[in-house]
């Protein structure tokens, strides 16, 4: 990485660039290749670069009480909280499966690597980049042995404060540099007051060398544009085929209307935000034309009249002399009779007295 760049895949991710949008999957495939290969076809439709899934060794993972812990959830689908994910866990076969499938649609496809075991899965696989999830912020053994893969590295920093995200950035930068941090709030759906959009800033402050992202479960995408306006250039958002599915994630994902709207609506802010030089625009002269303002006589004047303020009016259309040329015509003779909205010219006053306007007599 070179400054605040990273490149995903063939995708560069800098100041200047589009978002990188990441439709997480998640478990919203509900266990099902097919269900996720419709989720892919319609991330790859709204305009996704990415898609991500969840790779969890759930008996590696969870202790053997909370594996067994009876799940009564009306989302369950075990009646253990063990068996509930190991239902939705693909394997080899299904990860090998789906990776050829995005890719087919010119996707980019990873996962999360909820533990060590999984980040050796996945490296296997040889996906193209990591995301670490908001709980791992302060587990830095498995941030270490992730950042040794050597690829682009998505971590999120919900439920931390800038003390964990500075124990994360110094014990990963110095393995492997190719490092994103999202900013994230843990509560499923997000209000919008716990946000904190404003942490983009301290992020992009804090960390110059890193590019910065919004990881968010609010329920809309109007915060994702305000998340690139300030900075961010990759934003991750839950997304499913249809809210009212069974499973937690549904309710506050997006639906593949919303995620194009969001596409299309982060592609039009770059585009949007411009160079930040103030010039006109050649499509906008008929308008200043039609709406912009000429100095004009207000009345009938005779010759030798001396202009005051009431001697002149400024109307449309803009054709003639700019009204900010007022000045230079008050307190002069008239060296012509001129008649009611006739255009005034400089040559109609006795003298001129500016360099500028001098260069246009």
């Amino acid at each position: 990485m070179l400054g605040r760049r990273l490149e995903i895949a063939g995708h560069i991710l800098d100041d200047a660039s589009d978002c990188f949008v990441i439709a997480e999957i998640g478990h919203n495939h509900q266990g099902s290749v097919e269900t996720c290969k419709q989720l892919f076809d319609a991330a790859k439709d709204a305009g996704a670069q990415a898609v991500k899934l969840q790779k969890r060794d759930n008996k590696a993972l969870f202790t053997e009480a909370f594996y067994n812990s009876p799940y009564n959830s009306e989302n369950a689908y075990g009646p253990t909280y063990g068996l509930h994910r190991e239902a939705l866990e693909f394997g080899k076969a299904e990860y090998t499966e789906l990776k050829a499938y995005a890719e087919s649609l010119g996707l980019v496809f990873f996962a999360t690597a909820f533990d060590m075991p999984s980040a050796d899965f996945l490296e296997e696989l040889d996906v193209p980049c990591f995301k670490l999830a908001s709980g791992d912020l302060t587990n830095i053994p498995l941030l270490k042995y992730v950042a040794q893969f050597q690829k682009p590295l998505i971590l999120s920093t919900g439920g931390g404060d800038m003390e964990d995200v500075q124990r994360a950035y110094d014990a990963i930068m110095p393995i492997n540099p190719r490092l994103a941090l999202l900013q994230c709030t843990t509560t499923y759906p997000t209000e919008f007051e716990k946000l904190n959009l404003n942490v983009i800033t301290t992020y992009r402050e804090a960390f110059p060398e890193v590019v910065v992202g919004l990881s968010s479960h609010d329920s809309g995408i109007a915060m994702a544009v305000a998340s690139y306006m300030l900075g961010a250039r990759i934003v991750e958002k839950h997304f499913t085929l249809n809210r009212a599915m069974r499973g937690t994630d549904h309710a506050f994902s997006l639906e593949p209307v919303g995620l194009k709207k969001m596409v299309r609506d982060l592609k039009r802010l770059r585009v949007a935000l411009g160079d930040g030089v103030k010039a006109a625009f050649p499509e906008e002269a008929a308008a200043r034309m039609k709406m912009g303002k000429k100095i004009v006589a207000a009345k009938d004047l005779p010759q030798g009249h001396v202009l005051t303020e009431g001697d002149l009016a400024f109307k449309s259309p803009g054709d003639g002399l700019p009204p900010y040329y007022a000045d230079d015509f008050y307190g002069k003779p008239l060296r012509t009779a001129v008649v009611r909205d006739q255009d005034m010219l400089f040559e109609f006053v006795d003298a001129v007295q500016s360099a500028e306007l001098q260069a246009l007599v």
